[in-house]
C-alpha cells in the first residue's frame, strides 16, 4: 500500500506505517507534539492488540478532524455502518483494495 500511495503522490506527503494501534498512537501523539498535522489515517480492522474500528474510536476521541479509512477483508457491514454513524464520515477500502480506489479515497481526504 504504501508503494502505491507514493508511487502517485511522490514526495508531497509523508508517509508513515505501524505494525498495531499502540504504535500507531504513538507516533500520532509524537507527530502533534512536534507540530505536524496528520491528515489521514488508514487502518486495517484486524490489527494485534487492538482492533482498526477500536483504534479509530479512540483516534476520533483525541483528533476528530483526522480522516479515517479502514481496511477489511472479513468486517460484516453493520459493523462498518455502526463505526461510520458513530465517528464518520469514514471511508472503507475491501481486501485486496483497488489502487484506483485508494488513491481516490486519498485524494479525497488530504487538504488541497
Amino acid at each position: 500500500m504504501k508503494s502505491q500511495v507514493k508511487q502517485h503522490f511522490g514526495e508531497r506527503y509523508k508517509y508513515l506505517t505501524a505494525d498495531n494501534a499502540k504504535e500507531a498512537w504513538d507516533l500520532l501523539q509524537e507527530l502533534e507534539r512536534e507540530g505536524n498535522t496528520v491528515s489521514i489515517i488508514i487502518s486495517d480492522w484486524s490489527m494485534p492488540g487492538m482492533n482498526g474500528d477500536e483504534f479509530l474510536r479512540k483516534v476520533h476521541k483525541t483528533y476528530p478532524q483526522i480522516e479515517k479509512v479502514i481496511i477489511t477483508g472479513f468486517a460484516d457491514q453493520k459493523s462498518i455502518e455502526d463505526l461510520n454513524l458513530e465517528i464518520g464520515p469514514i471511508s472503507c477500502l475491501k481486501k485486496p483494495w483497488d489502487e484506483d480506489e485508494l488513491i481516490s479515497t486519498i485524494s479525497h481526504a488530504m487538504p488541497d
